[in-house]
Parts: structure tokens; sequence; C-alpha cells
């Protein structure tokens, strides 16, 4: 769509809407034959397409002219696409959109059925939302909530909808006390609670030498991320890395990210002992780099396994214990076939699917991501914008997380928002202003997850009440216009 839309007279303005669905339609069909959707005909599938087809004009020459015609300006068509251009093409027109109009929908869905799916998906995921609040609440248990029973029907009773266990930590006896007091709690209660475990996937972690459990690093400083550390020269700064052959991936001027994007440096050389880097990135007081911590390399295409031998390991308790299961550095639709033969091996098709969308690969194949599992297995999507702040920069991950919510929104597709909710409170039991704007932001996805801390039950009462508040003003991209008191 050009700018000359901006001066189309209405009846040409409805004709150009109708060409838009014409080629929509078109796109769409090639969208999904592209993505190979198992079923075409599943409704969520044919909106995504014909969102990700509508997506590819630049609409916002037609956009002001639509509402300066006084109708929708297709601002808030995510789940319902092709409905919404049949309304506005019909009221340009001046005939009112009518049952009779449903054939041109393309086996698409309505209006409200769209919105009505996305909820639906939701309950068969997360369970039937509180009768206060839609948006439910996950809180990653801590290690000590396998021995206090206290603590786990605490937070329940305090709005934890969800339960997330991080199989990158602890071990099965441990995931086993957190499950039998929660599922305690669920019976005593009455307050039903999904539980989500996380497979720890393809971390890539730091490993240092014997004898060093860190290395200190400022600004300009060199580093040798090293093939094999204990052989580092005495004097040289190096660091192990638990997947050493991807070192041999990298090349000049690429990144590579540390500890969650506290320490960043560029690559300077590959050669026989690792890759030479810079340091270009760091606190003015320097960063402290240990063990086990994870490396970013966003400029590198990695090729690993997407299951580890422990993912499959720990899919043996997973789907004899829990409701979800955290696919980690899902990357593309191969992927999740991947997952999905796993599950179906062991018999668990009853178990829901959370794709973790953390890295560049995963943003870019989202479409095939969400198409390969929609009529196979209850599914879900994860924002980890903590990896993805790290992979993309803070700034494109802050525009990523919108589309992340449309995308979702188009293939009716609920989503979790994570990673650092109210991180202050929860760590140290107060919270700063951004935080509270932030909590604010996430009631627009279906679920929003708190990680462990000490003040985790205060999270969750604090998270709860701003939910609530924000669901009377906000749903999705739409504000409600409830009467405002001054």
């Amino acid at each position: 769509m050009d700018s000359t839309a901006t001066h189309l007279p209405a009846p040409d303005l409805a004709a150009r809407v109708a060409e838009l669905c014409h080629c929509i339609e078109h796109d769409a069909q090639r969208i999904l034959t592209q993505y190979g959707a198992t079923t075409p005909a599943n409704k969520s599938a044919k909106n995504l397409a014909h969102y990700l087809a509508l997506r590819r004009h630049d609409l916002r020459a037609l956009q002001e002219r639509l509402a300066e015609a006084g109708v929708s300006s297709l601002g808030r068509c995510e789940a319902h696409t092709m409905h919404t251009l049949n309304q506005v093409a019909g009221i340009l027109r001046h005939v009112p959109a009518t049952r009779q109009d449903a054939p041109s929908l393309h086996g698409a869905p309505a209006y409200q059925e769209g919105r009505a799916l996305l909820a639906q998906h939701s309950a068969r995921l997360f369970g039937p939302p509180r009768a206060a609040r839609k948006t439910r609440i996950m809180v990653t248990l801590p290690s000590e909530a396998a021995d206090d029973p206290r603590l786990v029907s605490d937070l329940l009773a305090a709005g934890m909808d969800c339960a997330r266990i991080n199989c990158a930590h602890d071990d099965a006896r441990s995931w086993g006390g957190m499950i039998d007091h929660l599922r305690r709690a669920i019976e005593q209660s009455g307050k039903p609670c999904a539980i989500l475990m996380d497979l720890a996937g393809q971390k890539i972690r730091t490993h240092l030498a014997p004898g060093r459990d860190k290395l200190r690093l400022f600004l300009d400083d060199g580093l040798l991320l090293a093939r094999d550390p204990a052989a580092a020269p005495a004097e040289i700064k190096a660091v192990g890395c638990s997947h050493p052959q991807l070192i041999d991936t990298l090349r000049a001027d690429q990144w590579v990210w540390f500890d969650d994007g506290k320490l960043g440096a560029l690559v300077e050389r590959v050669d026989a002992h690792g890759a030479w880097l810079q340091v270009v990135h760091a606190r003015p007081n320097g960063v402290r780099l240990r063990g086990d911590k994870g490396i970013n390399l966003p400029d590198t295409h990695i090729q690993l396994p997407c299951l580890t031998a422990k993912d499959l390991e720990d899919l043996d308790f997973i789907c004899r214990h829990a409701d979800l299961v955290g696919f980690s550095f899902v990357q593309s639709g191969a992927d999740m076939q991947t997952l999905m033969q796993a599950l179906e091996q062991r018999n668990a098709g009853h178990l829901g699917i959370v794709a973790k969308i953390e890295t560049r690969s995963a943003v870019k194949n989202l479409p095939e991501i969400l198409l390969s599992a929609l009529d196979r297995f209850r599914l879900g999507v994860m924002i980890a914008r903590g990896d993805l702040a790290v992979e993309l920069g803070g700034v494109r991950m802050a525009e990523i997380q919108e589309e992340l919510l449309w995308l979702c929104e188009a293939a009716h597709v609920p989503v979790v928002w994570a990673t650092q909710v109210l991180e202050t409170l929860t760590k140290k039991g107060f919270s700063s202003r951004p935080e509270l704007t932030d909590a604010a932001m996430s009631g627009r996805a279906e679920c929003v997850m708190l990680n462990k801390g000490p003040y985790i039950l205060n999270a969750v009462a604090t998270l709860h009440a701003i939910l609530v508040r924000m669901q009377d003003h906000q749903q999705k991209k739409q504000s409600h216009l409830r009467a405002l008191h001054w």
C-alpha cells in the first residue's frame, strides 16, 4: 500500500481494501505451504498466515485514511485478521457486514471467535483463570521448596497459577519434593496450579582452569576463550567453554557475551589456542567471571542437538509428573518436531509445550515454530527477555517483545512474559518505579513469570494487585475506556 491511499474517496478505498484481502488470501496459502502447516484448515494457523501476509505490507498510509473515514485502522486485528478487513470493506461500501459475509473469511475466525480461541487455548494450557484476574502468575520454585511445604502452600494462596521447576538446577529428588508439596496444597486449598518443568537445553557455559574460581576483567582486557583453559599460560586470562567445538565457528569482530550480558567482548582472531577476545563492555570496576556462567554468541549460527542427553533423561521424569514442558533454546520448526517426537515416544501427548524464545534464530523462525505444533500439542510461548536482550540488544528486544505478542495473538497462542519482572522486589524487598510500570505492561500477556527470591511472596501479592487493576484498563493492545474519577 502506498501513500496514494490517503487521497482515495470511500468507494475507491473500499476497492483497495478488497484488493488487499485478495492479496492476503493468496499470500496466506503460500505461507502455510512454506512453513509446512500440518492442517491448513486449522483456524489459528489460517489466521496466523493471514496476519503474516497482512504485515508484509506497509499499511501506514492506508491506516491514516481508514481512521479519517471513521472505521477501524486495523490496529487490533491480530486475532481475527480477515474478519476485520471484511468488516472494514463492508462499511466502506455502505453495506452492513452480515452473516452472509462469513464465506469470505476463507475459514478464518470471526471477531468474537478469534478472542475466544485465545482464551480457550490459555485455559487448556494453564487451567482456568482466577475469578478476579485473567492473567496467570507463574513462579519459579526455589530449591528450598523441596523441603518447605509451607512456602509452596503460601505461594499458592498468594496467587500462583503455575509453578515452574528449572531442570538446570537441583535433581529428581528435589523436583519430586516440590511437586508432592504442591499437589498436597492444591488438594487442601481447592485452587488449581499447573506445573511447568523447563528443560536445561543447550546452554553454553563457562568453565575455568582447575584451582581458579573466578577471573576479574576490565574494559580493554584481553581474554582467551580457550579450547583448554588448563593449558593456557599462567599470565593469560583464559576461560573455557562447555562446547569448545563452537570456537571454530567464531570470526573476527563477532560478539561474545558472558553472564547474561554483564561482560561483552569482540573476537580479534582464532587460532590453535582458541578465540582471542577484547573486552569492550564491562562495569567501570570490572566484572567477576566465574565458572558455569552463560555464554551468548549472537553473531554465530550454532548447530547443536536441540535436546541433550540430560534433557532426554529429564523428559522421562517430566512426562510422569508435569503438566507443561518448557523447551529451552528452541530455534526452529525442526527442533519442535524433535521434541514432539520425543514426547510421543513417551506417550506424553497430554503434555503442553512452552517454546522459550531466547535466540535470534527463534525470533526469525517463530512462524514455523508455531505452525509446526498448533495441531499436535497444547502450545504456549515464553518471551525470555534476558537472553533475548543479550542476543538482540536491549533496544531491539523492547521492539521484538511487541512483535512476538502480536504474532502469538494472531495464532491464538498464550504468551508468558518472563525475566526480571519485579526483580528488585523479589530479591531485595523493595520495588523500583520502572519495575512497577513493566509489571503493568506485562498484563498484555496471558501469563507473567516471577523468578525466585527471598521476598517472592511479596512479589506475587504485588503482581496480583497490579494485574487486577490493569485488566480494567487494557486487554492486549486495546484500551478499555472505563470511567475515570478525578
